[in-house]
């Protein structure tokens, strides 16, 4: 209960302070840590480059840290103080189209920028059902539930109970949403290439766009500068996904990437995305 606390007195404060907070706190997780600043650096030098990610290092240290105390801020403040800080919206009209077109929405965002707000502002128009995966952390589960359970929108546990809850709430031409660029666990992922290198990637995503009359639509929020807000981006996939379950989930890796190009410095590269779970064998070959 005491980070149940702290994050309602966190969710308190401006959002500018929230920023400014995290900021700092992205610099202590930085250089307390030998392998997360190790992994941080290898993994924004892979999408850009050494020279960029030098130039870079610093707003993606501090990304990270602005990314969790936005947790609690968007999750237990009031829910219409949430939604005024979506200042801009950009391609919502392909949203439109396929409710037009009587169609279920997979909407997919990577971990990029406040990819919390998504759902939210999502869940303010139209029901959807997001993937939960329970936290390492125990004492977030409290906020999560709280902050995910409230205008149109549903957890849906990441079993096989959550992926029926998940097709059903598709073929009900209503959304679903998730992060694709999660590392899964053994027999749910296959060996696909994310920024140059072997990643275990999930075939979720991949099988439920397959499921008939979905349209997916990529999704993002751009943090804007001085806790000024965020700029929500929707979008189709650069590339149609097409083909059998593990093409598709070569394509999304491929989606992905073009989402985080747009705003590397707001990606969480210490994420560990690179990981080999227990059991997977490693890739054989080049892919």
């Amino acid at each position: 209960m005491l980070t149940l606390k702290i994050s309602r007195l966190i969710a308190a404060l401006p959002l500018s302070w929230v920023h400014r907070l995290g900021a700092a706190l992205g610099w202590i997780a930085y250089w307390s840590s030998p392998k997360y600043r190790r992994r941080l650096r290898a993994n924004l030098a892979l999408a850009v480059g050494d020279e960029q990610m030098k130039s870079m290092l610093g707003q993606a240290v501090t990304g990270a840290g602005k990314q969790s105390l936005e947790l609690p801020w968007i999750l237990l403040r009031p829910y219409a103080q949430v939604l005024e800080k979506v200042v801009a919206v950009s391609g919502w009209e392909h949203v439109e189209a396929a409710e037009a077109a009587g169609e279920g929405l997979l909407f997919l965002t990577p971990h990029l920028g406040c990819f919390e707000i998504t759902a939210q502002y999502i869940a303010e128009k139209r029901p959807i059902t997001v993937l939960y995966r329970p936290p390492n952390f125990e004492g977030l589960v409290p906020m999560i539930e709280i902050g995910r359970q409230r205008a149109m929108m549903s957890m849906a546990p990441a079993n096989v109970k959550g992926v029926r809850k998940l097709i059903r709430a598709l073929r009900q031409h209503e959304a679903i949403g998730m992060l694709p660029d999660q590392a899964p666990d053994e027999g749910e992922g296959i060996w696909s290439h994310f920024f140059g290198r072997p990643a275990w990637t999930m075939t979720l995503a991949a099988r439920l766009s397959e499921v008939g009359h979905v349209r997916v639509i990529s999704i993002w929020a751009e943090r804007l500068p001085g806790g000024k807000g965020f700029h929500i981006h929707v979008s189709p996939p650069g590339t149609p996904l097409e083909g059998d379950t593990e093409a598709r989930a070569h394509a999304i890796n491929r989606e992905m990437e073009r989402l985080i190009l747009q705003c590397p410095t707001q990606y969480l590269w210490g994420y560990h995305r690179y990981r080999r779970p227990r059991g997977v064998p490693p890739p054989e070959g080049s892919l």
